[in-house]
């Protein structure tokens, strides 16, 4: 299959965005999350050809799932995309040199954006969303375990692009064969930047082969450390949100730190995890107190490597900690930088939790679940970066764009 065509379609559609009309993108954008709605039963059909592929237990399996509520919320993503500022064109700085010359640093797009997906329909119109409202061409490779969903979700863009007259290569799904992901990651010259989206593998062998500039988007071992001062109320509800609400997202909650202190209320702060069958990988102090009350059948004493693991499942690991030094460690040693929080009523250790952790995303008693681009008012993402280059936590349309130097003379020459 020649793929370098696709690459030179996508090269040359990224000319046709510069100029468009910004009415115009917002409305294809409005067009698409209706046209989403309208055609929710295509897409659940071809989704429910995927599901029948992949094990119900395979942690992936809830982030391949659609519904007509999903599919909703994936057009209510797109929405807000189009009804968003769009910071092409913003003047980060100006000035006026003693020559005369006018010097501006203005917002550009990036150009043509490739990104590597397991997984995850909805990346088909998040990515799309974003990279329209910001003048750049996606170029998307998802797996084959969402091959159908894929490809449905493309159909229903490019038959809105055809609705405006718009260059339909702004869009490539390439096929979902291994040689297309080999071919994308060696498109030099072609593609400007490749964001891989999905397990630490995946990144990892992204990462490692692409001769393209990476951004990127790493998995999530999170924690949260319940302080000596913490509310236990607020601390319930917290974890509870942080671990259950979705487990196979890279937000959901892998770790509690609990100081000594508070062992007293751990089997309480504990107890909604069990009406939710969340198995727990205690340490041996924390598996003491809640032997006498926590399910057997879901409590387990905790190995080395379920500290610093990725669950994307109804499991948990939990450990006793001595003080608010001893808990900032640990998270330096096993976290993934991804999102991190604190539960307390000290404002000098919030403080110091706040700064001194490095991650994407810090909380102080709020739950980890709100690490999503929507939840931060970007619309919705691409991804959430854990790296320190370009951009950081939830990208949106600003972490989608780069900047040039424009100079405006009358005739300088330099001596």
């Amino acid at each position: 299959m020649n793929y370098k065509q696709y690459f030179e379609n996508s090269q040359q559609a990224s000319r046709t965005l510069v100029g468009l009309n910004k009415n115009t993108t917002n409305a294809v954008l409005a067009d698409l999350a209706d046209a989403l709605v309208l055609h929710s039963a295509e897409i659940l059909a071809e989704n429910a050809k995927d599901l029948a592929k992949m094990p119900i237990e395979d942690p992936k399996y809830d982030r391949l799932k659609l519904t007509e509520q999903r599919i909703a919320d994936i057009a209510s993503d797109v929405k807000n995309v189009s009804n968003l500022s769009s910071p092409l064109g913003e003047i980060l700085s100006d000035k006026i040199l003693d020559n005369q010359l006018q010097i501006q640093k203005v917002r550009v797009p990036l150009g043509v954006v490739g990104v590597i997906y397991e997984a995850r329909p909805n990346v088909t119109a998040d990515v799309f969303s974003l990279c329209f409202k910001t003048g750049n061409v996606a170029v998307l490779k998802g797996g084959s375990d969402a091959e159908f969903s894929n490809l449905a979700i493309a159909k229903v863009i490019q038959g809105v692009l055809k609705k405006h007259d718009i260059n339909p290569d702004v869009l490539t799904l390439l096929p979902a064969e291994r040689a297309a992901t080999e071919a994308l990651l060696n498109a030099r010259n072609f593609v400007d930047v490749l964001i891989p989206r999905g397990s630490q593998s995946l990144i990892n062998y992204v990462r490692e082969n692409s001769k393209i500039p990476v951004i990127e988007t790493g998995a999530g071992i999170v924690h949260t450390y319940f302080d000596a001062t913490g509310d236990l109320e607020k601390g319930k509800a917290i974890i509870f949100n942080a671990k259950t609400r979705r487990v196979s997202v890279c937000n959901s909650l892998d770790c509690v730190l609990v100081h000594q202190n508070k062992l007293a209320e751990l089997c309480n702060l504990l107890s909604p995890l069990a009406d939710a069958k969340v198995e727990i990988f205690a340490d041996e102090i924390s598996y003491g107190v809640l032997q006498p009350s926590y399910p057997g059948e879901l409590l387990h004493q905790a190995q080395d490597e379920h500290f610093g693991t990725e669950f994307l499942s109804l499991k948990i690991a939990v450990k006793v900690v001595q003080d608010l030094d001893a808990a900032l460690n640990h998270i330096a040693k096993y976290s993934s930088k991804h999102s991190e929080a604190i539960i307390s009523e000290e404002a000098e250790n919030i403080t110091r939790f706040l700064n001194e952790v490095d991650a994407a995303a810090v909380y102080a008693n709020a739950s980890t679940g709100f690490t999503d681009g929507a939840q931060f008012g970007l619309g919705a993402e691409i991804g959430i970066s854990t790296q320190k280059l370009h951009a950081r936590g939830p990208m949106g349309l600003e972490e989608l764009t780069s900047y040039k130097w424009v100079v405006r003379g009358d005739g300088q020459v330099r001596g």
